[in-house]
């Protein structure tokens, strides 16, 4: 199934492939990090899903949505973005995860928010 949003082989885009389409409010984006992580910072408009979740909550994602999954470099939202594939899902990895982001000057939120050690 080809994207509605990101036409590219594999599985991943980079962060500002993402700040893009965050601007543009065409991706869904699932954060799956542990809580601590979260709270200590995230990108505005995540939705928080941890991995060990994934399974039991994939009702709450929309079927008709690109998501784009993130952790904090990209090995756990990979696993997730391909099982979200593997369900019939338009899912992406964000490449570097939120060390990316957060390199690349995103912002996060909370104010002041950072990356937690994982």
């Amino acid at each position: 199934m080809p994207s509605p949003v990101f036409d590219q082989p594999g599985l991943e885009v980079d962060a500002a492939q993402l700040a893009a389409e965050l601007e543009r409010d065409s991706v869904l984006l699932v954060d799956v990090r542990e809580g601590y992580e979260w709270d200590a910072g995230r990108i505005e408009g995540a939705l928080h899903v941890p991995l060990g979740e994934l399974g039991a909550r994939i009702g709450e994602l929309d079927r008709q949505a690109t998501i784009v999954v993130q952790c904090r470099i990209g090995g756990r939202s990979g696993i997730a973005a391909q099982a979200l594939r593997d369900a019939g899902y338009d899912a992406w990895s964000l490449r570097g995860g939120i060390l990316d982001w957060d390199r690349a000057g995103h912002p996060l939120v909370p104010a002041g928010g950072t990356v937690a050690d994982h």
